[in-house]
């Protein structure tokens, strides 16, 4: 059984956890399936979308505390072997982001200290009712230093430091109040609306989504003059793609555009 399962429908790439006795934790393991699978398809075409779900009970409850027990145990108490697990994590997250598809988590039951930060490091998320999130390693001793990078990014300063300094749960709802999830819906209607959203974005023009998603992540970090004049260049960028031409000439004659990419 993969530890990391992978299916592609109409240009849109399923990828689920699939470990769910241990919740789905972000193991070794884990950690190497999903940076495999990521660095596959930053050079697949033929995916538009990818979708990341969870099998079982639960979508990701964080790193695996009994590996990180286990590592501990070596001579410098652990401190190689922390470095090198939090490093991996940072490689994996990060390449979610330079991903030229958009990714959407596929959120359930719950995402807890690095697998909240997974679904704040995707892209969009959509959360099944009664789905809980938080960064609960302070209460167990472990402020969730590395989940906060990306949490603080989704949400509100402070929210983000009650949950971290507290470990308290929100609900879906709460979630999708402050920024970390795009929708919430039913449980049963979890992976069809998920599904939507994905071949929404998967119908688009590819290269526009892809340059669009570098755009807004390297834009955001800018100052707004800096911003403008970067995303100035970006947009000359597009339009000077043969297929921009066509849909803009697509949508003046009211037809469907004859994309080449």
């Amino acid at each position: 059984m993969a530890i990391l399962e992978r299916y592609d429908t109409n240009a849109v790439a399923h990828l689920k956890l699939n470990s769910p006795e241990r919740l789905n934790a972000l193991s070794d393991e884990m950690l190497a399936a999903l940076q495999e699978q990521f660095d596959a398809l930053k050079n697949d075409t033929s995916v538009r979308a990818i979708i990341l779900s969870g099998e079982g009970k639960a979508f990701c409850a964080g790193h695996d505390l009994k590996q990180m027990t286990a590592g501990r145990q070596a001579q410098d108490g652990g401190k190689a072997y922390f470095k090198d697990l939090f490093d991996r994590c940072t490689q994996m997250m990060m390449s979610i982001r330079t991903l030229p598809q958009p990714v959407i988590a596929q959120v359930h039951g719950i995402a807890t200290a690095a697998g909240c930060q997974l679904v704040a490091s995707c892209d969009m998320a959509v959360a099944a009712q009664g789905t809980r999130f938080g960064v609960n390693g302070v209460n167990i001793g472990l402020f969730c230093s590395t989940p906060m990078v990306a949490l603080s990014r989704n949400i509100p300063r402070k929210m983000a430091f009650e949950m971290l300094s507290t470990g308290e749960f929100i609900q879906a709802e709460r979630a999708q109040e402050l920024g970390l999830v795009n929708r919430v819906v039913a449980h049963d209607d979890l992976a069809d609306e998920t599904v939507r959203l994905a071949q929404t974005v998967a119908a688009k023009l590819g290269v526009a989504v892809k340059i669009g998603k570098e755009a807004f992540y390297a834009q955001s970090e800018m100052s707004m003059q800096d911003a403008y004049n970067y995303a100035g260049d970006v947009m000359v960028q597009n339009m000077l793609y043969r297929d921009t031409e066509e849909g803009i000439a697509a949508f003046l004659e009211k037809r469907p555009p004859n994309w080449e990419q």
